[in-house]
């Protein structure tokens, strides 16, 4: 019952999230699946279910805004752009994973769209503690950038890089939040069990060899 529970924890509405960061979520939208790269948001419809699984949009009001445009012109062109600035992302965090620096054109390109789309935050009073929150408002599909580019932003500017990784068996990106710092798999689920199994196999066959 746990495996099972985990696992419906970390597949959301037919999306992968073992990141530990929304943004490295997004370039696990094109995992490898039966040996083929596979396109998880072909389409605007499944551009709204990530935004809402992701939690980069969770008000009612924004989710009747986001099913409106489904036949949106704009929201296509949105969809678009966000794939082709994945693709980006997932070069510049190949190559931090790698110890290197992003290359200074996307990181231009991040800054033009931190300018275009900021995402401002108010102070809010809870129960005696001050809260910051974003004020995020909603109007049309290119608005959708101020979140999405906020979190880029974040990231490409996160202290501790060495714990951004991708999985030691398959293309998905994560955030090692561990203790030790010692994560090496997407999930035990996914890849950590099937590499357990084959290192296991590997030393049984090794004294087996032995033994001969």
């Amino acid at each position: 019952m746990r495996a099972a529970s985990s696992q419906a924890q970390e597949w959301i509405d037919g999306f992968l999230f073992v990141a530990n960061r929304p943004i490295l979520d997004l370039l696990n939208t094109k995992p490898v699946l039966a040996g083929a790269p596979t396109e998880l948001l072909p389409d605007v419809r499944a551009l709204e279910r990530w935004l809402i699984a992701s939690r980069m949009v969770t008000s009612p009001r924004e989710k009747a805004m986001l099913r409106s445009w489904r036949h949106s012109a704009q929201a296509v062109t949105f969809l678009q752009r966000l794939i082709a600035f994945r693709e980006k992302l997932r070069e510049a965090v190949l190559r931090m994973e790698a110890g290197s620096a992003p290359a200074d054109t996307f990181l231009a390109e991040v800054n033009t769209l931190l300018l275009q789309h900021p995402l401002p935050a108010l102070l809010h009073k809870r129960n005696g503690k001050v809260l910051r929150q974003t004020a995020f408002e909603l109007r049309r599909p290119a608005d959708l950038w101020a979140p999405i580019i906020a979190a880029t932003a974040d990231l490409l500017a996160e202290s501790d890089s060495s714990r951004m990784r991708r999985c030691e068996s398959c293309v998905v990106h994560f955030f090692d939040t561990s203790k030790k710092g010692s994560r090496r798999w997407c999930s035990m689920n996914i890849c950590g069990n099937k590499l357990k199994v084959a290192a296991y196999q590997k030393r049984k066959r090794a004294r087996e060899a032995q033994a001969q």
